[in-house]
């Protein structure tokens, strides 16, 4: 490491299976730095930009590099429902989807555009006494918090104006929100205004503020034995976040 890099931020596309914060992990071992934290989680089976602080200086700056607009990728599963409201719970209903028209999604679809409020999932890891939420839904205790209110700025199908039906349930949109949307919980909503139920399968995170995932070091880059060098190229200075933030 070079003796004179005290601080930095690292974007980094996390893949799928991982959690964020052995992406910390990978980033702290190979910087060598034991303060490192991200800027918003990421759950496992989500995949895209994580942004990663290593340096006091830098994690400092992590509550103002959260309160950017996200923007995401994702893929709803209709017809079922999870207990976690992604791949990872258990099915708790299954109902027929039917035949769903274009009309029929662009109407349920501008429904949530704008201003709404959302209660947040009882797997999560918003805090309740200290601890997370999922940590009470894991022992069959769910804490359910009041809504908090959300901005959708974009909500639309990027998987053309197909029916949607049993043996064509998914449905593919695009999210650009506020911070501290549950996409999860949105995707669930959806699929109750359908009538049909769903679940999240599939999401990435491209963008988070003025960060994208485009720029980002991949995970397979983080496990060679260059890591370091591939971090310390893309590495932006405390300088640069506070100019990117102004």
């Amino acid at each position: 490491m070079d003796t004179d890099f005290e601080a930095g931020t690292f974007l980094i596309d996390k893949p799928e299976g991982a959690s964020s914060f052995y992406m910390v992990r990978q980033v702290r071992r190979a910087l060598g730095m034991k303060k490192v934290g991200h800027a918003g989680t990421l759950d496992p089976f989500a995949t895209g930009l994580l942004v990663i602080c290593a340096g006091r200086p830098a994690t400092r700056m992590i509550s103002e590099i959260m309160e950017g607009e996200k923007e995401y990728l994702a893929t709803l599963r209709l017809g079922k429902e999870t207990t976690t409201l992604d791949p990872e719970g258990e099915i708790t209903s299954e109902q027929s989807v039917g035949q769903l028209s274009p009309e029929q999604v662009e109407a349920c679809l501008q429904g949530f555009r704008g201003e709404l409020d959302q209660v947040p999932p009882v797997y999560s890891a918003l805090k309740h006494k200290g601890k997370p939420l999922y940590y009470y839904a894991r022992q069959g205790i769910n804490i359910v918090k009041p809504p908090r209110r959300v901005l959708i700025h974009t909500l639309e199908r990027t998987d053309g104006d197909s029916v949607l039906s049993d043996t064509s349930p998914f449905l593919s949109i695009r999210v650009v929100c506020s911070k501290g949307t549950y996409i999860r919980t949105l995707a669930a909503d959806i699929g109750k205004v359908l009538g049909c139920g769903a679940y999240l399968t599939a999401l990435r995170r491209i963008r988070s503020g003025c960060f994208h995932v485009r720029d980002g070091v991949t995970g397979q880059q983080l496990r060679e034995d260059d890591a370091q060098e591939r971090l310390m190229e893309k590495v932006l200075s405390v300088s640069d976040i506070r100019n990117l933030l102004q």
